[in-house]
């Protein structure tokens, strides 16, 4: 039986680095996303394969959200928020498959998925008006208002982390309760949606980001 931790366990160590099985679990579902897009890009066709069809069609949707967000080239942001989708979903989905571990269910890496979030929202902000430009976003309409803003990015970027890890680490926990309880084919309906919930929950993580940037890119206009 699966079993469910808050706190990552140390595999081995290399030199005075602990690497965690949150960190190898996160390894395996690197090379699998990476496996995939590259057997499924390797030979791109006018004529398509179903695998090639659904990139595509995921890629579409990717770039028309963007879109509808903020009328800005999609291209320009694909890059970090298309990731962010990918593999936010990847590792959320990750705990269905027997032996592996949602990375997701581990607090330092939606701690870590939050910190990037928040450090690209102002890094295109800053790469729009430059550094001194976009800082003063912070002051209007008054100076009074610079603790507000740095307190309000501060608690919506722990709220991120918070709200992704608990998602996922519940939804493990309830799937491994019912497995314990009920038997082996209890559960299945409940995985079910535990795939629609980690689906969801990297549309939802992804979505706040773009809506972060979009607000970056706008200051910096």
């Amino acid at each position: 039986m699966k079993k469910i931790t808050v706190f990552p366990e140390v595999i081995f160590s290399i030199g005075p680095v602990r690497v965690t099985d949150t960190v190898v679990d996160t390894w395996i579902v690197m090379a699998i996303i990476a496996g995939a897009f590259y057997l499924i890009t390797r030979r791109l066709s006018t004529e398509p394969s179903l695998a090639q069809e659904a990139l595509e069609a995921v890629i579409d949707a990717i770039v028309e959200t963007i879109r509808e967000v903020r009328p800005i080239d999609p291209w320009r942001v694909v890059p970090v928020v298309g990731t962010l989708w990918i593999f936010i979903g990847f590792a959320n989905l990750a705990g269905l498959v027997p032996g592996l571990d949602s990375p997701t269910a581990d607090l330092n890496t939606t701690a870590a998925f939050a910190i990037i979030s928040y450090l690209s929202s102002h890094a295109y902000g800053i790469s729009t008006e430059g550094l001194r430009g976009y800082l003063r976003h912070y002051t209007r309409p008054t100076w009074v208002l610079l603790p507000f803003h740095l307190v309000s990015e501060a608690t919506r970027t722990v709220a991120m982390a918070i709200r992704l890890f608990g998602n996922m680490i519940s939804g493990e926990m309830v799937g491994i309760i019912l497995l314990g309880v009920m038997g082996l084919l209890a559960p299945v309906p409940f995985e079910l949606l535990h795939l629609i919930i980690g689906v969801i929950q990297a549309f939802i993580f992804g979505m706040l980001t773009l809506v972060f940037i979009a607000g970056g890119l706008r200051h910096g206009e």
